[in-house]
């Protein structure tokens, strides 16, 4: 695959700048030249590891065959780019993986869950979306494991998805991914879920989701849970293991200022060493989310006003007046 003049000659420009840059730094001429090479070989291999895995995408798709209706929509080079990616670019064993996704999703339906049906899940505020992002404009979900109020694995999953998909529909334009903070005051084994309920939503999340969580932290867990994550830690992939990081405030200030390098402190609940009162209203939550449906239903090209009226909502719920949980972060 060849660029066009235009972009080859911009592309020497650019090397002839670089040169007379480094040509102007106060090093021995060798030693300059040896690192405009180094340099260009760089930038070579960033340009090739490009234009490969353009093609892989485009591979990827062909593979795929066509698609039609919210498959089609759902398969953008973004997204088939997170599934390479998760496979390691291996074309075949991606390909497999979407096809299972899209096969969960005709079944599952992740776009069509009503908030009013998982609202029940989120009274308590165990799981919801932050009013701020990290420091690289990723949607954050706050989780709180020991303020679990029901007994239903199958909800509790269904009300994740809902917030995983609502967490996705707030991405800024150019972010694939998110970040979870979950917090672990009050969490004891009669709050825990079961082990089979935590090995269904690490599959999903790593099977239909991949490459959508950047990092999560668990904030301060207390020692018993240590028993609970050896079991569950051989759920996760490589990859995603390598994304879960364990924040100690008292023990391990390495962990903290890690912490610190994604989230700017203002914007932090106390609960995770910042300095904001944590708040969650679940009425105005509610309203939110139910505010957040008109876009899902303009996203995925279904009738959002119909859908209501045939779940028993009245119109009113529709669209109400848009609400935050706190003043945006500046």
């Amino acid at each position: 695959m060849h660029g066009s003049p235009l972009s080859s000659a911009m592309s020497i420009v650019a090397a002839l700048q670089e040169l007379l840059s480094v040509a102007q730094t106060p090093l021995p001429v060798e030693e300059a030249v040896t690192m405009f090479r180094r340099r260009n070989i760089s930038h070579n291999h960033q340009e090739n590891d490009s234009l490969q895995q353009e093609a892989k995408v485009n591979e990827l798709k062909a593979a795929i065959g066509p698609l039609s209706g919210r498959s089609l929509q759902y398969c953008t080079d973004a997204c088939l780019r997170r599934y390479l990616e998760a496979r390691n670019w291996n074309v075949d064993k991606s390909k497999k993986m979407l096809e299972e996704t899209l096969k969960w999703r005709s079944n599952y339906k992740p776009e069509e869950i009503r908030w009013h049906e998982v609202a029940v899940e989120g009274e308590t505020g165990k799981v919801y979306r932050a009013n701020f992002h990290d420091r690289y404009g990723r949607t954050v979900l706050i989780m709180r494991p020991g303020m679990q109020n029901t007994s239903s694995p199958d909800n509790q999953i269904r009300h994740l998805v809902f917030l995983i998909e609502n967490a996705i529909l707030n991405l800024p334009e150019g972010q694939e991914q998110m970040a979870w903070l979950i917090d672990f005051t009050g969490w004891t084994l009669n709050t825990n879920v079961s082990i089979k309920t935590a090995r269904d939503t690490v599959n999903i999340l790593q099977n239909h989701y991949p490459e959508r969580l950047a990092i999560a932290f668990l904030y301060n867990p207390p020692r018993i849970f240590e028993a609970f994550w050896k079991i569950v830690k051989y759920f996760l992939d490589s990859k995603t293991f390598q994304k879960v990081k364990f924040v100690y405030p008292k023990n391990n200030k390495d962990s903290v200022e890690l912490m610190k390098s994604y989230f700017d402190v203002e914007n932090l609940p106390v609960e995770f060493g910042g300095s904001v009162k944590l708040e969650y209203d679940h009425e105005e939550f509610s309203r939110m989310m139910t505010q957040d449906e008109v876009k899902t239903a303009g996203v995925w090209g279904f009738d959002s006003k119909l859908h209501h009226l045939s779940n028993g909502c009245s119109g009113a719920e529709l669209a109400p007046e848009p609400v935050r949980l706190a003043p945006p972060a500046s």
